[in-house]
């Protein structure tokens, strides 16, 4: 009679790719919102199990919100756009237009992730979400404050407003053509804001 052995894979266990995972869960959250996957998703996706993912980022909300902060910092061009020394009204109207753009250009993960995240129903997160929607207006009132101090709240929040805009209105299919349209037209309201012509 002969014991057969389990066989044990051997070697080291795969490397745990944080980036890769990140992608993973920054595209099911941007198609589906927070509320609309669930951590067997999102573990499956990101190559875990439900605990490995816990263990990595706390928390579903945790994960979230590092998600909104890699695509707070790339989503848009904001720091080449917003870059000292730059026109204000044109460079906020080229970050209106580039908004529309990248919101509308795939159906799969159409508007903001962080503009859409701040209306979702989950406290915690839309909390997270708001959170990145402030920073990023306080970014835009610190490159206008500079040059246009008394006018840089009011700016700020009429471009938080318009982007808002266009992101639920690229959620809904409209073309990207009509919020180029629309991002223009605000982009003109801005320069007469500013008196920058």
């Amino acid at each position: 009679m002969t014991v057969k052995e389990k066989s044990k894979s051997r070697g080291r266990p795969r490397a745990f790719d944080r980036e890769a995972a990140l992608d993973q869960a920054q595209a099911l959250f941007h198609a589906q919102g927070y509320d609309g996957v669930g951590v067997a998703a999102l573990a499956q996706a990101m190559g875990v199990n439900p605990p490995s993912l816990y263990a990595a980022f706390g928390s579903k909300a945790a994960l979230f919100d590092e998600v909104l902060g890699r695509y707070a910092r790339n989503g848009l061009p904001i720091d080449a756009l917003l870059a000292p020394g730059a026109p204000p009204a044109a460079s906020l109207g080229t970050l209106l237009r580039e908004a529309a753009h990248i919101y509308a250009a795939d159906p799969q993960t159409a508007g903001c992730m962080v503009l859409e995240g701040a209306r979702g129903a989950d406290a915690e997160a839309a909390c997270c979400a708001r959170n990145w929607k402030a920073a990023s207006a306080q970014r835009v009132r610190d490159f206008l404050i500079p040059t246009h101090a008394d006018k840089a709240a009011v700016v700020a929040d009429y471009m938080v407003t318009v982007m808002s805009g266009l992101s639920a209105d690229a959620r809904a299919g409209t073309p990207t053509d009509r919020l180029g349209a629309v991002a223009d037209m605000a982009g003109l309201a801005i320069a007469a804001m500013l008196d920058d012509g």
